[in-house]
């Protein structure tokens, strides 16, 4: 279904709104008023129509039964499954299925797209899929359900590495497995409405950092831009909805503006004889945000801010296009680039140029072949389309492999790293693409392209590890250079080396730029440094042993040594030494986990008679309760366990008492707590004064549950007020139940968090001063 949306009835938040599900769904802007719209279906036998139709536009003749399967076979075991947004879950699969239908992908992807979900969520197994769709299906739905698993949101950076490390491996055995992954994020990106703001900004950070520069690094723009749109809308929404809507205010003098140069330049195309189709548009907001970003520059002042695209039948009309463009209007010196004679790293390729236009505005112009366009709209998706041989089997283009030597760069990488925070630093400059790249060549003519702002150190490592490493200096066009001259496009570096250099300096690491040159030059002092930095940090850890009366022969075991090798993020004990003998790691908090885990395993049992001694020592003062990182401590009895009790749950500010329990160590309970008042003679002998220090009572950050019972004359809206108090003073329910007795008093009991006294007597005020509340009490037993 299509209709229109008149912009001018809306206000400025749902014009952005409109706009951006326009920009999302690559739809263009008709006229200053109205836009071509697409319905979202929400029936999922409409939504499946919807799939197959799509798929016949690429693969006319292809038999569908397999995908008829998988559909029946999906909703079937969903079931009554639903989304957040209250659609049956068989929804999302369909839209994931439509995405890779749009990238024009082969049947087996869509199948497992339709299927992704089904191990992970349902009763089927990876058996089940084999059986009925083969073993190519079954493996990719494997390597999806795997990388649903992981989760990139960890603050713990060996977490997020390991998680990484997994997905570059996936990509590694079946690219696919990627490319449906990414067809998934899109769709629950589309469907973020449906989440909590907080759950929104982690998922939109995640795209950002993950799933976007992957798009990107696969060339798949068709996905890389909206993923980049949607991050940006819920990570930062005012900034969005606020660059959306000064876009959209001059919305129709850009509109005729871009209209213009498209008519003028299809007229010139027709008269030079060249068979273009030429079309303008907008660029994305995540793009125009970025370029307002690195070049601190406003809205109006973004020269390329709309782009028109000339899409023609070969490489030869691409140049001779532009001859008639530059022609036409006067171009912008430096602002040329010729990405087809020197492609991207992810097979983008295009001529761009910058124009000034006959009013002085400028606008840059994309020329590209049929061929070029998908590929920069597909990127690698492009060689799983539906190509048949004369056999009527399926070709994967040859080339692939070489599409992806960047990620067998990233395999190397992590078969060579022991250190898991490298990795990720690593991995992350890697797919950091918004720097521009910069074209030089080798003496023999061989084209490399760098990261913009590279050295001649980051050429020479470029070339190879070897010959960073004995590099003494450097030419560039003939003339020699210092090593941290900038390499500009075109120029022609040839790298001076000798058996007598003694290495990279360590300074080199400020100089270069690209994330490979930087891991080669740390690799080089790891090796050269290894076996004399594990030797310092054995005597580091010796000596720190030493100082603080630790039995080093006690922790040194293996069990423990593992612990920290996982918890530090490094594959063997030696790196651990290493890190500590180079300075990466402190040797003091290796010897105190390593302690630590001694400690738990001979953790000193203590009998009632015991503790019992050390209540009779410390009855001349009272017990000090106060909180650490480690949880209670008790100021004047040591190695007693202690905890609150859940009976009366005491919070700071409380009055308190401890209980010596039988084999449980020390129990906190409130002075007033029901199972202290009522305790035997001969159990009143286990009572031990107890107070709060004072900074816990007076700024205690910790967390304690209350409980409180409310009664009440029932009435509407009550319970509202109630919610509305605990949002308002941002406090964490834990626990609500409500009776109601026949005379129509109400008993509310509710758990939640407060950090003190204080805390808990505001709540409480103003609990009483809601309408119709007859009491209220602490539980106290």
């Amino acid at each position: 279904m299509s209709g229109k949306i008149t912009y001018e009835t809306l206000d400025g938040r749902a014009v952005a709104e409109a706009l951006v599900k326009d920009n999302a769904k690559g739809l263009d802007i008709v006229d200053g008023h109205a836009v071509k719209a697409e319905k979202d279906y929400e029936n999922p036998d409409q939504l499946f129509d919807m799939l197959i139709a799509r798929i016949r536009k690429y693969h006319p003749s292809t038999d569908v039964s397999m995908i008829e399967k998988a559909y029946h076979i999906a909703a079937n075991k969903h079931g009554i499954q639903c989304r957040k947004s209250g659609e049956p879950y068989i929804v999302h699969p369909l839209w994931v299925a439509i995405i890779l239908a749009d990238l024009e992908m082969d049947k087996e992807t869509i199948v497992a797209g339709l299927l992704h979900d089904v191990v992970e969520d349902t009763d089927a197994t990876d058996g089940d899929i084999k059986k009925e769709f083969g073993e190519e299906v079954a493996l990719l739905v494997d390597g999806v359900t795997k990388l649903g698993q992981l989760s990139y949101s960890s603050d713990k950076l060996e977490v997020q590495a390991e998680n990484l490390r997994k997905m570059f491996l996936a990509m590694a055995k079946d690219i696919r497995v990627i490319i449906i992954k990414l067809a998934d994020r899109l769709h629950n990106m589309r469907t973020l409405q449906f989440m909590r703001p907080e759950k929104q900004k982690e998922k939109a950070k995640e795209t950002m950092d993950i799933y976007a520069p992957i798009a990107q690094r696969l060339g798949i723009s068709k996905i890389k831009t909206e993923l980049d749109d949607l991050a940006l809308k819920y990570s930062q929404p005012e900034v969005f909805f606020d660059l959306v809507n000064q876009i959209n205010a001059r919305k129709t003098e850009r509109e005729e503006f871009v209209q213009q140069i498209v008519d003028e330049v299809s007229a010139h195309m027709k008269n030079a004889g060249i068979q273009a189709d030429v079309n303008g548009r907008v660029k994305h907001f995540f793009s125009i945000y970025k370029k307002m970003v690195n070049q601190d520059k406003t809205v109006d002042q973004i020269y390329d801010l709309f782009a028109v695209r000339i899409i023609v039948d070969s490489v030869k009309d691409c140049y001779a296009a532009l001859g008639v463009i530059h022609e036409m209007y006067t171009p912008i010196p430096g602002r040329f680039k010729d990405y087809i004679a020197m492609p991207k790293p992810n097979m983008y390729q295009s001529l761009h140029t910058t124009l000034m236009s006959s009013v002085g505005q400028p606008f840059e112009i994309q020329i590209r072949t049929q061929e070029m366009h998908k590929t920069a709209e597909y990127g690698i998706a492009a060689h799983w389309k539906y190509k048949e041989s004369n056999d009527g089997k399926k070709s994967v283009a040859a080339q692939e492999e070489e599409k992806l030597s960047w990620l067998r760069q990233i395999l190397e990488w992590q078969r060579d790293m022991s250190d898991n925070r490298e990795f990720l630093n690593l991995i992350k400059g890697d797919l950091d693409l918004f720097a521009e790249d910069v074209y030089c060549f080798t003496p023999q003519g061989d084209v490399k392209n760098l990261p913009n702002g590279s050295t001649p150190i980051d050429f020479a490592y470029a070339i190879h590890s070897a010959v960073g490493n004995k590099m003494v200096g450097a030419r560039v066009n003939g003339k020699l250079v210092t090593i941290d001259y900038k390499i500009q496009n075109g120029d022609r570096i040839e790298i001076l080396t000798s058996q007598n250099s003694k290495g990279p300096s360590r300074d080199w690491l400020n100089i270069v730029k690209s994330t490979q040159a930087k891991n080669k030059i740390n690799q080089w002092f790891k090796k050269e440094f290894k076996e004399s930095n594990i030797i310092k940090g054995k005597e580091m850890i010796a000596a720190y042993c030493k100082t603080k009366n630790i039995n080093q022969s006690n922790i040194m075991n293996t069990k423990y040594m593992e612990i920290v090798q996982k918890k530090y993020g490094f594959r063997d004990w030696e790196a651990v030494l290493a890190a500590i003998g180079h300075g990466g790691l402190k040797e003091g908090q290796v010897v105190n986990r390593l302690a630590e885990e001694y400690n738990k395993e001979h953790k000193q049992e203590l009998t009632d008679e015991v503790v019992l001694e050390k209540v009779a020592e410390a009855a001349k003062n009272k017990v000090h309760i106060a909180k650490s990182k480690s949880g209670i401590v008790v100021k004047g009895i040591d190695d007693v366990a202690v905890r609150f009790s859940r009976c009366c749950n005491p919070v700071p500010g409380d009055e308190i008492v401890g209980f010596v329990t039988r084999g449980r160590g020390l129990s906190i309970h409130r002075t007033d707590c029901v199972n202290m008042i009522h305790l035997s003679e001969s159990e009143r002998a286990r009572l031990i004064d107890a107070e709060w220090e004072s900074d816990v009572a007076e700024k205690s950050g910790g967390q304690y549950l209350a409980e409180l019972k409310m009664y009440a004359h029932d009435r509407q809206g009550l319970l509202m007020e109630l919610s509305k108090i605990f949002t308002e003073g941002n406090v964490d329910v834990k626990s609500m139940n409500v009776r109601t007795s026949k005379k129509g008093t109400a008993t509310i009991e509710m758990g939640f968090i407060v950090h003190r006294r204080e805390e808990l007597t505001r709540l409480i005020e103003k609990f009483r001063q809601l309408e119709g509340v007859i009491d209220i009490e602490r539980t106290a037993g």
